[in-house]
């Protein structure tokens, strides 16, 4: 079994920077004891945990590759078909999880997406058990739902996310307007996925999602590719829309939306953009010790992953190592000396 002592090493501990002191990796977890480790000598340097990016598509391997690439060592895919796809994923760096096939209504964007399975596309409530029971039979790991203006009437968005949690599943609902975050807050998705483009949650929005104990993942990388495409504004209401949800206390998580497909003529690309999606998150008003615990402490916390998200004994040993300090300035994260996942080298 290896082991390697980091010394001297600024630690991120979820509100600032330790002291320079030492880390163990010890095998594939964080340890205590230095006694026989290879010593790296990591004065100056920043560790950070192993990032998350909460919301990703994945398609090949070498997204996996550019991912671990830029020091995300867990990856939360939100629609990812067939099931053979998807677990041929698993297992490998990043540890991935996984919606698998999400439930749409007929008609929208995400129906003519080419190769979508028809089982996917829901006209009536009755569908939900059905639709939850296969997905949990194939091993998603959670339930999304994807709402696009009124092609899923309310009875059914409350249906799939009543399922999924009778199943005992996360559920994740797709909402990039005002009326779609209104439909999912109403049917009590426990992560909304996405901020509006045409108008800001108001405080009415954020309160009850605080009261209902609601996450958001803002991909603001993916919204800023959209707009800026579409030459229209509207990324101002998803950053102003950011600020209500952080004013009033709603977690932040860090996601992308990355997506590979050569179909999307937006594209946010795998790995970098999360240190993009970082700076985005401060420029919205999140402090960069907030930004940092939105790609490492939440997630793990809000997707059920109590074994990493911070430095500290016991925890899987995925870890970033970065030159200077991201507390001061977010873009430090992107000066990666090195990475590990499970206590293996990975950048």
């Amino acid at each position: 079994m290896t082991k390697t002592a980091l010394t001297g090493v600024l630690v991120f501990d979820g509100t600032g920077l330790t002291e320079p002191t030492t880390v163990v990796i010890d095998g594939s977890l964080i340890g205590s004891d230095p006694a026989g480790a290879e010593v790296l000598d990591c004065a100056g340097a920043t560790l950070l945990p192993g990032l998350f990016d909460a919301h990703v598509h994945l398609l090949t391997s070498d997204d996996l590759h550019a991912l671990a690439a830029f020091g995300v060592t867990t990856a939360l895919d939100m629609a990812c078909w067939p099931r053979e796809r998807v677990d041929s994923f698993r297992g490998r760096v990043p540890d991935i999880r996984s919606a698998g096939l999400p439930a749409i209504g007929p008609g929208g964007n995400h129906a003519k997406m080419p190769g979508m399975p028809e089982e996917a596309i829901l006209t009536t409530s009755g569908q939900a058990a059905g639709f939850v029971a296969r997905r949990v039979a194939e091993g998603s790991d959670y339930i999304k739902v994807v709402i696009e203006g009124d092609l899923l009437d309310q009875p059914t968005i409350d249906a799939v996310i009543a399922e999924g949690k009778a199943h005992g599943k996360l559920t994740v609902a797709h909402a990039s307007s005002v009326d779609a975050y209104q439909r999912a807050i109403q049917g009590g998705a426990d992560v909304i996925t996405h901020v509006p483009r045409d108008g800001v949650l108001d405080a009415a929005a954020t309160a009850r999602m605080v009261e209902q104990g609601q996450v958001a993942v803002p991909t603001l990388a993916m919204m800023e590719a959209v707009t800026t495409k579409l030459g229209a504004d509207g990324y101002t209401f998803s950053r102003d829309s950011v600020a209500a949800l952080y004013a009033a206390g709603v977690p932040i998580l860090a996601g992308t939306d990355a997506f590979s497909a050569p179909m999307l003529p937006f594209p946010v690309v795998q790995g970098a953009s999360l240190h993009h999606e970082l700076e985005l998150l401060v420029s919205a008003g999140l402090s960069t010790a907030d930004a940092l615990r939105a790609a490492t402490e939440l997630p793990a916390r809000h997707f059920g992953l109590p074994d990493r998200g911070a430095v500290r004994d016991g925890l899987r040993a995925d870890l970033l190592l970065v030159e200077g300090d991201p507390t001061r300035d977010i873009s430090a994260t992107t000066k990666i000396q090195r990475a590990w996942a499970a206590g293996q080298v990975i950048a």
